[in-house]
């Protein structure tokens, strides 16, 4: 049975109950990243948390596709495909710890706080003493779909520079103001 990556985790005191990746993240990856597949019919996570568990087995298993298909619309175009990639692949992923989910933040907007460990793969030697964690409080947004309605959780990504003004309609597109909205999360 593989392990769906985003049940493992480094140390036993943070260990979840394992799950096979067939009944964990692959339905949402291959849902997502199917080529001919509407992404309105795709699987959605259910909440911010499910979304973080997705992304980060993306990051594990390469499929950086994925990774941009989750963040914010508006911001995928500017997210570098290729250095997503690179970076899953030169790192040797060791496990995942969700330390928070807040669900609820405002009336779309959830965070998670968790850390990723890893080590890279030109660090040679003992890995346990090596391993380094990706400690990070991350912010989702959950956007409807105007035409069918759907809604979907979506990672706001901080590194993403964009030219907004706090009183520019926000890029999420809920209708209120960028600064109202998403922007208390992307700073």
């Amino acid at each position: 049975m593989k392990l769906c990556p985003c049940r493992i985790a480094p140390s036993l005191t943070f260990l979840t109950k394992p799950i096979a990746y067939k009944d964990c993240c692959q339905p949402y990856h291959e849902s997502l990243c199917h080529e001919g597949n509407d992404k309105a019919d795709s699987i959605k996570a259910e909440n911010a948390e499910r979304l973080m568990r997705t992304r980060y087995s993306a990051f594990v298993l390469v499929k950086p596709d994925y990774i941009v298909k989750t963040t914010l619309p508006a911001q995928q175009a500017l997210l570098d495909i290729e250095s997503i990639e690179s970076w899953a692949r030169q790192t040797n992923w060791s496990g995942l710890e969700i330390v928070e989910h807040t669900p609820k933040l405002g009336k779309r907007h959830a965070q998670v706080e968790f850390k990723a460990y890893f080590n890279t793969k030109d660090n040679l030697g003992d890995l346990a003493e090596k391993i380094q964690a990706h400690h990070e409080l991350s912010s989702f947004v959950k956007v409807k779909d105007k035409v069918s309605n759907n809604e979907s959780w979506y990672f706001l990504d901080p590194t993403v520079v964009m030219n907004m003004s706090q009183k520019q309609p926000c890029i999420c597109g809920s209708g209120e103001k960028f600064k109202r909205c998403c922007g208390e999360y992307l700073v």
